[in-house]
């Protein structure tokens, strides 16, 4: 169980330090949209390349993420029994939604996006716009990155569900991040 344990910590600190690096794409991306509405409704300037950059931030913002939010428990989901429920049951609930739902729809995620990306990579896939960003290929890329990184927190949820199921003391994310 230590070495569960261990992993899941990894895991949790690897999402984490992810997260407060990438939310840092949104002070750029916020910027950017108000040069872009000065450029188009002030300087009547439009920029294709500007405009799919701000999809760019906001696609890897939301794929980058979703492990961090998993981590932190701020998911969105209907939890009108959820909210109420003991400690254990929360655990149950996370533990078999991970194992039956979360892990193997990332991995079957990771499985089917796997051609389509190398696709994209093998002809390094640019934009349909003539004047566009010509990355989509590293756009596509977080489809697997996403669902790696959700899997992983997934596993890591699991492993704490199930330290919380045997008795196990395990710290609230919040607290256990601080940690070194």
């Amino acid at each position: 169980m230590q070495l569960l344990t261990a992993l899941a910590r990894r895991i949790n600190t690897l999402n984490h330090k992810i997260g407060l690096v990438a939310a840092w794409v949104v002070l750029p991306m916020v910027l950017l949209q108000v040069v872009i509405v000065l450029m188009r409704y002030v300087f009547g300037i439009g920029s294709v390349m500007l405009q799919e950059s701000i999809v760019y931030m906001h696609a890897f913002l939301f794929m980058v993420m979703a492990g961090y939010t998993l981590l932190h428990d701020s998911h969105v989901r209907i939890d009108v029994f959820y909210r109420e429920a003991s400690p254990k049951t929360k655990a149950l609930v996370n533990l078999i939604g991970s194992v039956a739902f979360l892990i193997p729809v990332c991995v079957l995620i990771i499985w089917v996006s796997w051609t389509y990306v190398s696709i994209s990579w093998s002809v390094l896939e640019g934009s349909k716009e003539t004047s566009g960003i010509p990355g989509v290929f590293l756009l596509k890329s977080l489809i697997i990155v996403f669902a790696a990184l959700i899997g992983i927190q997934g596993v890591s949820l699991a492993v704490r569900s199930l330290c919380v199921l045997r008795g196990f003391p395990w710290p609230d994310s919040k607290e256990e991040v601080k940690q070194p």
